[in-house]
């Protein structure tokens, strides 16, 4: 298994119990509402995400029987995935805090994280392939006949 697999899964394994964490800390402390934005973030990009990244890049090469496009663009994916990610999470926690930068922060996190999206998507893309298109138009067959010439 590609080493960065194994990272989109594990990093999905984190996520999800950060997000149990802080739902279970949201329900313990009624006034913790103010941070459901990264709670949600963390379980649906955070788990969710990271683990249909992780499998695809490892299944999809296997269906098509062809080899991933990019190894790199998929590291760099990674990347880009969690550390805008754990941007955009800041970025909530400011918000909730009235912090001025929360804003900068979101929107950096938020840019970072759909780069990551958009590298699986032609990363993926590329490696299904090119379907075959035909150059020429098909042969015309006639019809059959409906009455029997004999």
């Amino acid at each position: 298994m590609e080493w960065f697999v194994r990272a989109f899964l594990r990093a999905s394994l984190a996520w999800l119990g950060l997000g149990v964490t802080l739902g279970v800390a949201m329900a313990v402390h009624p006034a913790w509402i103010v941070y459901r934005p990264a709670h949600l973030h963390m379980n649906l990009l955070g788990f969710v995400a990271m683990m249909i990244f992780g499998v695809a890049l490892h299944v999809i090469p296997r269906f098509t029987g062809r080899p991933l496009h990019s190894a790199r663009l998929a590291g760099a994916q990674w990347w880009m995935s969690n550390v805008g990610l754990a941007a955009m999470l800041i970025g909530f926690g400011l918000r909730a805090e009235g912090a001025a930068e929360a804003t900068l922060m979101l929107g950096m996190g938020g840019v970072m994280s759909a780069i990551g999206a958009y590298t699986f998507i032609y990363n993926i893309w590329r490696t299904l392939g090119v379907s075959h298109v035909p150059s020429r138009r098909p042969e015309r067959r006639p019809l059959p006949t409906l009455v029997h010439r004999g």
